[in-house]
């Protein structure tokens, strides 16, 4: 069945391009001529591009920022990053990616952009074109983003993930397969710390965060003594999704809950009695380190 269709008139041209606008356009069909001219004449040498591949993903630097991590439904969803994607790129030479910002419709409160990777040697391009509301997700429901920053903020963020998958489309599966398998190493492996060291340096990030031992605990379901070179790696990535906004630490980290049966034994439960004060107190002083929250004052 034929359905009808609402016609629109088309977009109307405009009535004169300008100087600038007309350079751009030249320089722009220039620039991809060359591209390719160039890719042809000077083809990537494969064995070095593996080479370069294998050494950048042994730096610690790129192995932190090399997976994402956030949670859906009851799940965590993982994967390689964005940071993997260019660096690969980069390493495996002639390829151009971007994104592109086509149409921002303010009435309809809506971006239209393009995320595109090209292979100028092999002539293999992956492109995509979708809409960005601008809106937020949130716990409380989808807030309406108006400040000019924001919007391009999400903008950035939406169009990042497109920008990945399309150099990753590009990619041999195999050069991304190895990139991830060496950099996964390179965290296990923590820079050559020894593993003490590393949880020790784990538990005091977290806890720069808000995030105690307990809670890091109860999630990887044993206490620090025990836990693993990949127990490591993962918290790694773990504080590296909360630092970029990817995930909340309370969700990577749920606070334990307290039943009822709790709140109220703590509450038929007498409070200890306070010790007398003396004058023998003030001669000793208080400890060196109070804890937090005990309310003393040096």
């Amino acid at each position: 069945m034929n359905y009808p269709v609402e016609r629109q008139a088309p977009a109307a041209a405009p009535a004169r391009i300008g100087q600038g606008t007309a350079v751009e356009q030249s320089r722009a069909v220039a620039e991809v001529q060359a591209a390719i001219v160039v890719a042809q004449q000077v083809p990537r040498d494969i064995n070095a591009a593996i080479s370069e591949m294998r050494q950048s993903c042994q730096q610690m630097f790129l192995a932190e920022r090399a997976f994402f991590r956030y949670s859906r439904g009851s799940g965590n969803i993982t994967g390689a990053s964005v940071h993997l994607a260019r660096e690969l790129a980069r390493c495996w030479g002639n390829i151009q990616y971007g994104l592109v910002e086509m149409r921002r419709d303010d009435e309809y409160a809506q971006s239209e952009m393009q995320a595109f990777a090209w292979d100028v040697e092999k002539n293999s391009r992956n492109s995509s074109t979708f809409i960005v509301p601008h809106k937020r997700d949130q716990k409380g429901g989808p807030k309406q983003l108006t400040d000019m920053r924001d919007i391009y903020e999400n903008n950035a963020n939406n169009g990042a993930r497109r920008v990945r998958e399309a150099i990753f489309a590009i990619l041999p599966p195999w050069f991304v397969e190895e990139a991830k398998q060496i950099c996964t190493k390179t965290l296990a492996e923590g820079g050559g710390k020894p593993l003490p060291q590393r949880i020790a340096d784990a538990i005091r990030a977290f806890e720069g965060i808000g995030i105690t031992q307990d809670r890091i605990e109860t999630k990887l379901g044993r206490p620090s003594g025990k836990w693993t070179e990949h127990d490591v790696a993962q918290l790694l990535v773990a504080f590296q999704s909360i630092q970029r906004g990817e995930v909340t630490a309370d969700e990577e980290f749920p606070l334990p809950r307290v039943t009822v049966d709790e709140i109220k034994q703590q509450a038929t439960t007498p409070a200890a009695a306070a010790p007398a004060a003396s004058d023998e107190q003030g001669e000793q002083g208080w400890p060196e380190a109070a804890a937090p929250g005990s309310g003393a004052r040096r």
